[in-house]
């Protein structure tokens, strides 16, 4: 007869018993007989909500999954040409606080109306400026690209190696 190594549902060593004697063991207390490490000598079995273990394990690799796609979104911080300083400085903070979480992020400058007319006088003049305040914060991952009626600028953080 194969013996296994029991651990209750609570996690104490109930022993090495017959897996005949274990399975008894799982049903009294109305759980499943689950081998854990089949290595071991003897196989090691637990008794446990098979169910609700799977369930467990599922949602902490969901979780472990958001983390991991979390660093790899881009976050898009827009302007228009006529923004104020001081609403620059708020948005710039906002892609300054992106960056120190490791996110890339694409400053656009979105234009309407006449303002096309002069897409490039105002992305030259604008854009610097962005740039200058963002700093040693971010490396500029792609140069100013004009798209339909904006230009966009995609900014990765700087490595902390």
């Amino acid at each position: 007869m194969p013996s296994v190594r029991l651990v209750s549902a609570e996690g104490e060593q109930l022993g090495v018993m017959r897996l005949e004697q274990a399975l008894v063991v799982a049903r009294e207390a109305g759980l499943d007989l689950v081998e854990v490490a089949p290595q071991a000598e003897p196989p090691v079995c637990r008794v446990m909500d098979f169910g609700k273990f799977k369930f467990q394990s599922r949602k902490q690799s969901q979780k472990k999954g958001g983390k991991v796609n979390r660093a790899g979104q881009v976050k898009e911080v827009k302007f228009r040409p006529r923004t104020d300083d001081h609403d620059i400085q708020y948005k710039v903070k906002n892609v300054l606080k992106f960056l120190a979480h490791g996110q890339k992020v694409k400053v656009s400058l979105f234009f309407r109306g006449r303002e096309r007319s002069r897409m490039d006088v105002y992305s030259a003049e604008f854009m610097p400026k962005v740039i200058s305040l963002i700093g040693e914060a971010g490396v500029i991952e792609q140069l100013p690209r004009s798209e339909g009626n904006s230009v966009s600028i995609m900014i990765a953080p700087k490595s902390h190696k």
